[in-house]
């Protein structure tokens, strides 16, 4: 692991997201309540919640880190027949929370997956990124889109002079 013990303690947060596509009839069976496996929006946010509790275990040379928040949202998106997860992720300490954000989001997608594997053999899991950190020497962080839509998502640090509030 890189020796972070002379780093400085600092308000540190990161946020995550993953889309889970799938057919519109397994959509519909989630968003009716009939997943054959029970609320797949309920097991998938808690599972991402307990996933990345437990990151530093699952990712070598990861430090464990104390978390003071950590969230898991997921909603249903009908127009792209999919389930957007983002998940946030805080601390105060000397290391980042990027690696709990994306193992929220990751763990919540593969239970969403595996609660209805049964209904639909073609799920996906896409787009997994980082999408906005903050806090640590290099300040804030967040992803931005090409306008033309022509490339890929780009990202791009935005330097911040002094704390904006929550999560800096």
């Amino acid at each position: 692991m890189v020796d972070v013990s002379d780093k400085p303690a600092t308000a540190r947060r990161a946020v995550a997201e993953a889309l889970v596509v799938m057919d519109q009839e397994t959509l519909t069976l989630i968003i009716d309540g009939h997943a054959t496996k029970g609320d797949v929006l309920a097991v998938a946010e808690l599972a991402g919640i307990m996933g990345a509790k437990r990151t530093a275990e699952l990712i070598p040379l990861c430090h464990p880190i104390a978390l003071t928040d950590i969230g898991v949202e997921i909603t249903p998106d009908r127009k792209a027949s999919a389930l957007r997860i983002t998940a946030h992720a805080a601390t105060t300490g000397p290391t980042g929370v990027e690696m709990e954000a994306l193992t929220a989001a990751s763990i919540a997608a593969l239970t969403a997956y595996d609660m209805l594997k049964s209904a639909d053999r073609g799920i996906s899991i896409e787009g997994l990124r980082l999408v906005e950190k903050r806090g640590g020497k290099s300040g804030v962080w967040e992803r931005t889109e090409d306008r033309e839509g022509s490339r890929p998502p780009t990202a791009r640090p935005v330097r911040r002079t002094r704390p904006t509030g929550r999560g800096t």
